[in-house]
C-alpha cells in the first residue's frame, strides 16, 4: 500500500461532483489533475497520454447510484410521515431533485441525511482507493515526545 497525504474532503466533492470536468489522480504524488471534458490538446491532457498508468480518473457517482443511496437512507428512516413521502420522490421523474425537494419539510431528517449521505461517500472514497493500493495518510500523526520537558509537553496538551 502507498500511502498519501490526500484531501479526502476534496476527493468526497469531486466523486459526488455534478461538474462536466474531468479529474485525474496523480498516483505517484497523490494530487490532482482537473481538465474540462472537451480539452484535448492542453499539455495536461498530453500528459496523461503519454503516462496512462501514473493517472486514474476520479469517479463521479451516475443517477442510479445517487438513487440507491438515498433508497438505502430510508431503510434507516422510521418517520411515519417523511418514509412515504421520500420515498415516492425516488419513484417518480427526476428523483434526486423531487427527493431534495421533500426533505426539506423535514429539517432533522435533512440532517440525518446529509450525516448519513457524507458517511457513506466517504466509505465509497476509502474503498476506491483502498482498490487502487492508496492509504490516506492519518490527519495528525502522533507527536513524538522524546526529550521534550514535562512542562512544554502540558502545555502542548492544553492547546490540542
Amino acid at each position: 500500500m502507498r500511502t498519501f497525504t490526500l484531501d479526502l474532503d476534496a476527493l468526497i466533492e469531486l466523486i459526488n461532483g455534478r461538474e462536466q470536468q474531468e479529474h485525474w489522480l496523480d498516483l505517484e504524488s497523490g494530487s490532482v489533475l482537473t481538465l474540462p471534458a472537451e480539452d484535448t490538446y492542453s499539455d495536461e491532457r498530453q500528459q496523461l497520454e503519454l503516462e496512462p498508468d501514473r493517472y486514474t480518473q476520479i469517479p463521479n457517482l451516475d443517477v442510479p447510484q445517487r438513487v440507491a443511496m438515498r433508497e438505502s437512507f430510508l431503510f434507516t428512516l422510521d418517520d411515519l410521515h417523511a418514509h412515504p413521502l421520500l420515498s415516492a420522490a425516488l419513484t417518480g421523474r427526476r428523483p434526486l431533485r423531487a427527493f431534495d425537494y421533500e426533505i426539506e419539510a423535514f429539517p432533522a431528517i435533512r440532517e440525518q441525511w446529509q450525516a448519513y449521505e457524507l458517511k457513506q461517500l466517504r466509505e465509497y472514497t476509502l474503498n476506491w482507493l483502498y482498490e487502487l493500493g492508496i492509504e490516506p495518510a492519518p490527519d495528525k500523526l502522533p507527536l513524538d515526545t522524546r526529550g521534550i520537558p514535562k512542562d512544554i509537553l502540558r502545555r502542548l496538551s492544553k492547546s490540542a
